[in-house]
């Protein structure tokens, strides 16, 4: 089968930079989880993939969507993890040009699915519930705007991976199954039918068995996807018999007129496409075993892929579309962007990990502090960094080197302290405290992430904060820092005004068993926080003075 060329609104910049020969053998011992992946296929190849006539053509890397939903961060980290790896094998694979083998990657869509259910979130739903059962291509579009259910959520997958400029051909199941393109397929399914059949049956509870067939008809009379018991008649020619709304009648499977069960599609996919990697989701685990058997089975052979773990809430609980217990791309681009939620995914894909809106503000100061170590770091470091495999994962080179002048956290404890109200202009006057050249578009990062702290705040701090009044002891020690800050006064630096802090906290007169305690005081009484920042940097950027109003307030509480 052809795959059609990358989308070309998605194609990112080209990879100007050669790769150089110190970077390839680097390379070849890193640790980082990309190049362990991409040493996989190397292995899969050891000369390269070759076609028939001994040329190099593309290693395919696949990503699956299933278009009943919208795209989600589900759908972002296995399109970003599969673009890294395929990154990865490039650089493995650079020659003496600085140019590594070709690669592919194509978001694959299974709008032939039957609809279960009507999704929650959309308009117009009961013309799905008088499409249940039919392939998502084939039902109306409820939003009113495209050709077919499946061909709106396509549309919106493209706009998703396009928004973020991955380089992928799209193919959608529908077109490959209508136009003919799987036939070929389709036919080594039923040539080998009752070997598919040995496979996937002892899978099944003895009840699902007696309805159970690779091959799912769509129904002449209903358009439905059925799950009918089916017999082969003629494997060369397409056709196959079940009884379908009473009537035994014989059927041809080519052009669009069946689908296959979800295993067999799976491997079936991998063998009509030629695919070479594809990772996927502990949950599927199961499914990528006997999908692999399958492609066998079918002349293919499965895919190299990393099985990765799957998101929790904050409870520990898997996040359910259902439930609503997760977090949603929106969010985390809305709170955090694009960056940080990368540099998220990027670590530790075989840990599970908590998937909620307190990770956020971690994950963009942890993002912005390997940003600029990068240059400094030595190549082989530099490979463990995940700044730099997400620098380049899109046709950018990994520079880096640049740094916020404030961490996302104390920005955070400023628009706390200023209160839901708080504005953009408000928090850039607040900024020329505490840095020189305080100009939005000098720092266009960091006005990002004041935008994002703002709804932040509004969304999930403000409405949390309560302050309580200091204790007896508390209240001196508060009384002894607002006068070391008025002998300070504004000039005083980050440091300085640290070690103010510090020494207050350290004077055994005012009883504090530990610093851990003062600063608890100074967070819970100031901020309405039991966490806070580095003091000495929170008081030089609201400043002096606007730090000694707090301190009046909280005395006024005692």
């Amino acid at each position: 089968m052809t795959i059609p060329p990358a989308n070309s609104a998605a194609n990112g910049p080209a990879h100007n930079a050669a790769i150089s020969p110190e970077l390839v053998a680097a390379a070849q011992t890193s640790k980082a989880w990309p190049f362990e992946e991409a040493r996989r296929l190397l292995k899969r190849f050891p000369q390269g993939k070759r076609g028939p006539d001994g040329a190099l053509v593309p290693v395919l890397f696949e990503t699956g969507y299933g278009p009943s939903g919208l795209p989600h961060i589900g759908t972002f980290q296995e399109v970003l993890r599969t673009t890294l790896v395929r990154r990865a094998y490039e650089v493995l694979t650079a020659g003496a040009n600085g140019r590594g083998h070709p690669t592919r990657l194509i978001a694959f869509s299974d709008d032939m699915d039957g609809l279960r259910k009507v999704p929650d979130n959309v308009p117009n739903g009961a013309v799905l519930a008088a499409h249940l059962g039919h392939p998502l291509s084939r039902i109306p579009d409820p939003f009113g705007c495209c050709a077919s259910f499946a061909a709106h959520n396509n549309a919106l997958l493209c706009a998703f991976l396009d928004r973020f400029c991955f380089d992928y051909a799209f193919v959608s199941a529908s077109e490959s199954y209508d136009s003919g393109a799987f036939d070929a397929a389709l036919r080594g399914v039923l040539r080998h039918f009752d070997a598919i059949m040995a496979i996937m049956l002892p899978t099944l509870r003895e009840e699902r068995r007696k309805t159970y067939a690779p091959v799912l008809p769509i129904s002449p009379a209903s358009g439905q996807v059925l799950q009918v018991p089916v017999s082969v008649v003629d494997a060369e020619a397409g056709l196959v018999r079940f009884v379908d709304d009473g009537r035994e009648i014989t059927h041809c499977v080519f052009g669009g007129a069946a689908k296959l069960q979800w295993k067999v599609d799976w491997g079936m996919r991998w063998t009509a496409l030629g695919v070479d990697y594809e990772m996927c989701g502990k949950d599927l685990t199961d499914s990528h075993l006997y999908s692999g058997r399958i492609a066998q089975v079918l002349g293919g052979r499965r895919p190299e892929g990393l099985i990765y773990e799957l998101f929790l809430d904050e409870n520990g609980e898997k996040i359910s579309k259902s439930k609503g217990n997760g977090l949603t791309i929106d969010q985390w681009l809305a709170y955090g962007g694009e960056e940080s939620l990368g540099f998220y995914l990027f670590r530790e894909p075989k840990s599970a990990k908590s998937l909620h809106v307190r990770v956020v503000p971690r994950a963009v100061d942890d993002y912005w502090q390997f940003r600029e170590k990068l240059p400094t770091q030595p190549i082989e470091q530099q490979l463990g960094n995940p700044v730099w495999h997400l620098l380049r994962a899109n046709g950018g080179d990994a520079v880096g080197g640049d740094a916020l002048p404030v961490t996302y956290g104390l920005l955070l404890n400023l628009v706390g302290v200023l209160g839901a109200g708080a504005t953009r202009a408000q928090v850039w006057s607040y900024l020329g405290n505490y840095i020189a050249d305080a100009d939005p578009e000098k720092h266009p990062h960091l006005d990002r992430l004041v935008t994002a702290a703002l709804a932040y705040n509004r969304d999930h701090i403000a409405p949390t904060l309560k302050r309580r009044a200091p204790a007896a002891q508390e209240a001196a020690a508060l009384v002894a820092l607002d006068a070391a800050l008025g002998d300070a006064g504004e000039v005083a630096t980050p440091e300085a005004l640290q070690n103010l802090v510090y020494a207050i906290g350290k004077d055994e007169a005012f009883g504090f068993a530990t610093l851990r305690d003062w600063f608890r005081a100074l967070y819970e009484t100031l901020l309405g926080s039991s966490q806070g920042p580095r003091m000495g940097s929170f008081i030089a950027l609201y400043g002096v003075a606007n730090t000694r109003r707090l301190i009046a307030e909280a005395l006024a509480a005692a």
